[in-house]
């Protein structure tokens, strides 16, 4: 891609043929795509793009986080989510994409540039099946449906005078006021009963006895590969305490004098 431009042009394209994509950017690189930004919006389109806020650009690039990008793009149609740590960085990721299917409104889903994105910390991390139960799979179907085909040919993109333009936009608002109540229910969302339907839709078992016997196998196979780990780094803990490795004089004083000779040349400079 030329730039991210570019990028949000390819993710406008793949969603129009019935596909799941996203992008992540910031700063000015989310100014770049703002123009299909509002397009994706105008059309309805489900799509969730993340975002490490930084500020824009001015006299310098700076990495200072704050949220001038994303406050730039509130006129674009799509709704936004903030996450505040580097846990709901991961959960609401995964939210945005759930919700944008449901109300078929797009996703911007943002955190602080390099204060989040850059935090090391210990988080739970989401599973396959967490990311089934959450996603509705029949929302997937009629986003496919909606996609572009000649096999059933549909008008968009078309030019319209300001008396048809604002009418046919104002159709619209119904997604906007359905959409704080359908994110609520998504964030709580249930797990559904364990059971053997839930075994079809979360693996390739049949019955739910299936999966909890393959799970039983695997969890005693990681068990037992933990177990055996832990004994041998306990038997070479003992090794190393009982044994005693001379080291070489002539090691010492070869690393002796490598550091002697760093020392007192570290300041020369080729002329």
């Amino acid at each position: 891609m030329q730039s991210e431009g570019g990028a949000a042009g390819a993710v406008h394209g793949a969603l129009q043929t019935g596909s799941l994509s996203t992008t992540f950017t910031a700063s000015q690189g989310l100014l770049l795509m703002i123009p299909n930004m509002n397009k994706i919006a105008g059309e309805l389109t489900p799509a969730a793009f993340h975002v490490t806020a930084r500020t824009i650009a001015s006299h310098a690039l700076s990495i200072f986080g704050d949220h001038s990008d994303v406050m730039l793009c509130r006129s674009t149609g799509w709704a936004m989510l903030c996450s505040n740590s580097v846990q709901e960085a991961e959960d609401l990721a995964l939210i945005a994409h759930a919700a944008s299917l449901e109300t078929r409104i797009p996703f911007l889903h943002f955190f602080d540039g390099f204060r989040t994105s850059h935090e090391v910390n210990k988080i739970e991390m989401l599973t396959e099946d967490d990311m089934r139960a959450l996603i509705n799979m029949d929302r997937v179907i009629e986003h496919r449906q909606r996609a572009l085909s000649p096999d059933h040919p549909v008008l968009r993109g078309t030019a319209q005078n300001p008396d048809v333009f604002f009418q046919i936009r104002e159709t619209a608002n119904r997604y906007y006021d359905d959409c704080p109540a359908k994110v609520q229910a998504v964030k709580e969302r249930e797990l559904p009963a364990a059971d053997d339907e839930f075994a079809q839709l979360a693996s390739e078992f049949d019955t739910i006895d299936e999966l909890r016997a393959d799970l039983r196998t695997r969890l005693e196979r990681v068990k037992s590969v933990q177990q055996g780990a832990k004994a041998r780094d306990e038997v070479l803990k003992a090794l190393l305490a009982a044994t005693e490795v001379p080291l070489p004089e002539s090691i010492v004083e070869s690393e002796y004098e490598s550091r002697k000779y760093d020392a007192l040349h570290a300041f020369d400079h080729d002329e």
